[in-house]
């Protein structure tokens, strides 16, 4: 299943932007169907050396180009993006599987990324004077210095929004980039890549690599000057050591087991609509997504019931147009780990309270949204991520309670929180631990809020992307101290003990006055 919008010029030009000299070929699935979707060129670790030779050189002189003409290329890259909307919503969908809602959604971000840095990034890059040693004397300027070639790797879940999103802002910041998105979504990056050179974002500054993570990946990773990964958290501790034995710095976002809780004074069936959403947008691939919910007792078989009911409504469909709510997993290997989940809850006393089976009829990864009550320690969903359409439901009693469950997990990435109370709900959505809390919703407020950070705690990784630190975390910060006096060194004429008494008495002036 193969979309109009891919034509043989169109594949012809992506496959042109990729880094690879070496001759393999590789073809990616067409998800709806399982067939093939296109043959892609595949690079190697020579490939990747001069992808990052390529880079470096015409990273010269766009670092040395001012911000307000850097930016100037995505202002037209935002516009190219608008309207070339449909061939990027046909791409993902037709090498991810899901639904074109999602595919949507997907597209949102990087919009929203640029037209925020768009507006931001004039002043965060900007040089800052400081307040120097001694006032008047000494003056001091921090100016932010780009890192110089980044690698981004990108995974298959979200394969635009977690490319772009991170490269874009990477860009604006005057840095090269290397990107390696996963080798099955490739076509909606390397489009993404396309449009940017169209929209004039000069030649050789972005390099695209194709290949296996552990050795493409991994020459990445010891190459780059920096590097971003988005993926699950095994991957993402092997790639933090290899990028700390070379002191480069990373930004991890990683994996989550994200909790919803759900106080006793919500409106039941609202809710349920709201939680359907947040468990089972892209069919639950989605590193924010919802996969415990903790409803409070007194209210707990009502929501169960409406929630059920909420989820049997959803449509699966294959099909590049709105009519599915939810689309197909990505891969065989997804598949298998939603029915091994499932399964294994099932067989130790787990009830499914909706769906629970692999939809074969529908197309080869699809599977219906599910479900789960009495899940317990020792089932695979309880605590381990299932990254599939699937969610189980729990009991608590006091708000108390509900944040202990909630916390109880080693990731810490997303997490929600309903109630009526908007200043109670708040108070428990600061007690959860997680990088992004979103009260009344599920994860679009707290991740669509450009202006603010978004990452993970614990095990579901290091750094923020979004925010000041979203585009900060691509530079260096360089001090330049300039002395206009010399006054550093007493003068001949005056003994050092009495500098250093005179000194101290000016230190002591100096904080009272609040100027040191």
């Amino acid at each position: 299943m193969r979309p109009a919008t891919l034509t043989g010029d169109l594949l012809d030009r992506l496959r042109a932007r990729v880094t690879a000299e070496s001759g393999g070929t590789y073809t990616s699935t067409a998800v709806f169907s399982g067939g093939e979707l296109a043959t892609l060129p595949e690079s190697a670790i020579p490939d990747v050396h001069t992808a990052f030779e390529r880079a470096a050189r015409a990273r010269q002189a766009w670092t040395a180009t001012p911000v307000a003409q850097r930016l100037a290329v995505f202002r037209r890259f935002h516009d190219l993006l608008l309207r070339e909307r449909d061939t990027v919503l046909d791409l993902i969908q037709a090498e991810t599987g899901k639904a074109r809602r999602d595919a949507f959604e997907e597209l949102c971000e990087p919009l929203l990324v640029t037209s925020h840095y768009l507006r931001k990034a004039p002043k965060l890059l900007a040089p800052r004077r400081r307040a120097g040693l001694m006032p008047g004397v000494i003056t001091a300027t921090e100016l932010r210095v780009p890192k110089g070639v980044v690698g981004i790797i990108s995974p298959w879940n979200y394969p635009f929004t977690l490319a772009l999103g991170d490269l874009i802002p990477a860009l604006m910041a005057g840095n090269a980039v290397v990107l390696m998105p996963d080798r099955q979504t490739a076509l909606s990056p390397l489009y993404g890549a396309d449009l940017l050179y169209q929209a004039g974002l000069p030649d050789g500054l972005l390099q695209v690599v194709l290949g296996d993570g552990p050795t493409v990946g991994g020459a990445v990773v010891d190459t780059c000057d920096y590097i971003g990964f988005t993926g699950s958290t095994r991957t993402g501790t092997l790639i933090a050591e290899r990028a700390a034995a070379r002191l480069v710095g990373c930004s991890l976002e990683l994996g989550g087991k994200n909790p919803m809780v759900i106080l006793d004074d919500v409106a039941v069936a609202a809710t349920a609509k709201h939680a359907v959403r947040a468990c089972f947008a892209n069919a639950g691939q989605l590193c924010i997504s919802i996969e415990r919910v903790y409803v409070h007792d007194s209210i707990y078989d009502a929501f169960a019931e409406a929630f059920v009911a909420e989820t049997a409504k959803l449509t699966l469909r294959a099909g590049f147009d709105y009519h599915a709510d939810m689309g197909s997993l990505t891969s065989q290997r997804a598949l298998k780990t939603v029915s091994e989940h499932v399964d294994d809850a099932r067989a130790k006393g787990a009830t499914v309270l909706v769906g629970g089976r692999p939809r074969p009829d529908l197309g080869p990864y699809f599977y219906e949204p599910t479900v789960l009550a009495d899940v317990t320690p020792e089932m695979l969903p309880h605590a381990a991520e299932t990254f599939g359409p699937v969610v189980s439901l729990y009991p608590y009693a006091t708000d108390d309670e509900a944040v202990a469950l909630a916390n109880q997990t080693d990731y810490g990435l997303n997490a929600s929180v309903f109630g009526r109370d908007r200043t109670r709900a708040t108070g428990v959505a600061a007690r959860l631990r997680a990088g992004t809390v979103n009260v009344n919703d599920g994860y679009a407020s707290a991740y669509g809020s450009i202006d603010a950070p978004m990452g993970g705690m614990g095990v579901s990784g290091l750094g923020r992307r979004h925010g000041a630190e979203g585009l900060l975390k691509y530079t260096e910060a360089q001090t330049v101290g300039t002395q206009r006096v010399a006054l550093l060194d007493p003068p001949k004429w005056l003994p050092y003990g009495l500098y250093t008494r005179v000194m101290a008495a000016s230190l002591r002036l100096m904080r009272r006055l609040g100027i040191r």
